[in-house]
């Protein structure tokens, strides 16, 4: 269930951040799929994953890390 929660908080900051999915996985330089499993919890991010959205969404992974 934790793997869902990096998806829930990453897409909620795409959001804020005003990025569509299309956008901000060309930006990240992944397949649509890729970034919606990810946000549907099917899919871990890699710490290199979460260093490149961290970055693109100018926030540090620990503000992405799920709360318990």
């Amino acid at each position: 269930m934790q793997q869902n929660r990096w998806g829930k908080r990453i897409k909620a900051y795409r959001k804020l951040k005003g990025y569509t999915q299309i956008g901000f996985a060309k930006e990240l330089g992944m397949s649509v799929s890729q970034l919606g499993d990810i946000e549907r919890g099917k899919r871990v991010p890699t710490l290199e994953t979460l260093e490149k959205i961290s970055e693109q969404l100018d926030i540090s992974i620990q503000e992405l890390e799920p709360k318990k």
